[in-house]
C-alpha cells in the first residue's frame, strides 16, 4: 500500500500560506458567498457592496425573490411574496380576469444596470430548498455558505435557510426585519430604524398601536448599526472609476458640483416646489462653480426632470445627463468637488458622504419620522449641510468619511471568527 502523502508543516519563518489541513479543517473556511436580492437596485447594492468588503468581489452568486409584475399585481406588493404569488395563480386561472394580468411587464434589470458587478456568477431565482441542498451536500468539500439579504421580500427566504442550514451557513440580513431578529446570524440595519424606541419618537405613536409599531426591542450584540446605507463605494471603486471616466472628466472646469436628483417618498414628500427651490439654490452658486452636472433617477418625477431641465437647460455651464449612454454617476463620485442630493435617497447620500468631499442636501426639512432622525444625525457629525444657495462651491470642507460597509464586514468577520469560522477567498 502506497502511503499517503501529507504537506509539509508550516515553519515558523515560511511566507507561504499555511495549508488548509493545518488550519482545523476544511469545513472552518467560508470561500463561498449566495446574495438574496428583490430587484430593486437600491437593495441589491448594500448586499453586493457587503460581499464585496468581505473580499468577494468574484465568487457569489446572485438569487433573487421576484414578484408577478404588471396589472392587478400593483395591488398586491403589500402582501408578503408568497401570498402575492398564491393570489396571482388563482386569478390567473380564472379567465375572466385574465385581461387584468400583465398589461404592461416592465423590462427585467440586467445586471449591469442593477449595481451588479462582473464578477457575478449567475442571476437565479431564489428556490429555499434548491440553496439549503446545495449548503448542505457542498459543506464536507468546501465548507460553509455566507447568505447576504436585502430588503422585505427576501426576508422569509433567508431566515427558512438559517433555519433548516444552520451548521451550514451563516445568514446575514441588512435592512430590519421588523420581527423575530434570532432566526437570522446577524442583523445589518441603520440606527435611525430604531428611531421608534426614542421618547420623540414614542410621542409620534398614538399609544393605542405603540406595540404594534417595530422595532418593539432594543438591538442585540447580534445587530450591526450603521449610519447610512451600505453600498459598493470604497477606494478601489473611486480609483477605477476615476480612471474610467478620464476622458470625460478630465477637462471639465472646476469645481465640479454634481447634483443628484430622487424622487419623492411617502416620509419625504415633494414635487414642483423643492424643483423651483433647487433651481433657485443652483442659480445662486453658479458664480462659484466651474461646471455643474445633474442627474436624475428612475424615480424622479417628470415634472420634476422638466423644471430643472427647461431652467438650467441651456447654461453652458450646467450639463444634465438625459439618461442615454452610460449612467454617470460613478464618475461624478470620484471626479466631482462637492454634491449636492436630494432628502429622499439614504442611499445616494451614504455613497456621496463615503468620499471626504462636502456633501449638500435640499429637502430634508420636508423628511419625518425616521428620516428626519438620519438627516439629524449627519448634520450633528459634520457629514452633510443644508444646501441654501449661498454656498461657495470653491471652499471646501471635510470630514471623516462614512464607513459603514467596511465597519459592517469587520464585524461579520468577527462573528464568523466567535463561530470557529474565517474567510478564505
Amino acid at each position: 500500500m502506497r502511503p499517503i502523502q501529507l504537506p509539509e508543516p508550516p515553519s515558523p519563518t515560511a511566507h507561504r500560506g499555511t495549508p488548509d489541513i493545518f488550519e482545523s479543517g476544511v469545513h472552518t473556511f467560508v470561500r463561498r458567498a449566495v446574495v438574496i436580492g428583490n430587484g430593486f437596485s437600491a437593495s441589491e447594492n448594500q448586499s453586493i457592496g457587503l460581499v464585496h468588503a468581505l473580499g468577494f468581489s468574484e465568487n457569489y452568486f446572485l438569487y433573487r425573490v421576484t414578484r408577478p409584475k404588471g396589472g392587478v399585481n400593483e395591488w398586491l406588493h403589500w402582501l408578503p411574496v408568497s401570498l402575492h404569488k398564491k393570489i396571482y395563480y388563482i386569478v390567473r386561472t380564472v379567465g375572466n380576469y385574465s385581461h387584468l394580468l400583465l398589461r404592461s411587464q416592465p423590462k427585467k434589470l440586467k445586471p449591469s444596470e442593477n449595481g451588479v458587478s462582473d464578477g457575478l456568477l449567475g442571476v437565479l431565482e431564489a428556490d429555499t430548498k434548491q440553496i439549503v441542498k446545495f449548503a448542505h451536500e457542498t459543506y464536507e468539500k468546501e465548507g460553509p455558505l455566507l447568505v447576504v439579504a436585502c430588503g422585505r421580500d427576501t426576508i422569509s427566504t433567508a431566515s427558512s435557510i438559517k433555519s433548516l442550514a444552520s451548521q451550514n451557513v451563516f445568514v446575514v440580513q441588512i435592512q430590519h426585519p421588523r420581527l423575530h431578529l434570532n432566526r437570522f446570524d446577524m442583523v445589518i440595519t441603520p440606527k435611525h430604524d430604531y428611531y421608534p424606541l426614542t421618547p420623540q419618537g414614542q410621542e409620534q405613536v398614538p399609544r393605542l398601536i405603540r406595540s404594534w409599531i417595530t422595532p418593539r426591542d432594543p438591538p442585540d450584540s447580534h445587530v450591526v448599526l450603521t449610519t447610512g446605507a451600505l453600498h459598493q463605494i470604497d477606494f478601489t471603486a473611486i480609483r477605477s472609476a476615476a480612471a474610467t471616466w478620464h476622458d470625460e472628466f478630465a477637462h471639465v472646469h472646476r469645481p465640479l458640483l454634481a447634483v443628484n436628483i430622487g424622487g419623492p417618498t411617502r416620509n419625504c414628500r415633494y414635487g414642483g416646489d423643492l424643483a423651483k427651490q433647487l433651481v433657485a439654490s443652483l442659480l445662486s452658486v453658479l458664480t462659484s462653480c466651474g461646471s455643474v452636472r445633474i442627474s436624475f433617477t428612475e424615480k424622479t418625477p417628470q415634472k420634476v426632470a422638466n423644471i430643472i431641465t427647461k431652467e438650467l437647460g441651456n447654461n453652458p455651464k450646467v450639463y444634465i445627463w438625459d439618461g442615454q449612454g452610460p449612467n454617470p454617476h460613478m464618475g461624478h463620485l470620484a471626479w466631482a468637488d462637492a454634491f449636492v442630493v436630494t432628502a429622499d435617497s439614504v442611499s445616494m447620500i451614504s455613497e456621496a458622504c463615503s468620499t471626504g468631499k462636502p456633501v449638500y442636501v435640499v429637502g430634508s426639512e420636508r423628511c419625518k419620522w425616521k428620516f428626519a432622525e438620519f438627516h439629524k444625525s449627519l448634520r450633528e457629525r459634520g457629514v452633510v449641510r443644508a444646501f441654501t444657495g449661498s454656498e461657495d462651491i470653491s471652499e471646501s470642507w471635510s470630514y471623516p468619511p462614512l464607513n459603514d460597509t467596511a465597519d459592517a464586514a469587520n464585524r461579520v468577520r468577527e462573528a464568523l471568527a466567535a463561530r470557529g469560522w474565517k474567510l478564505k477567498i
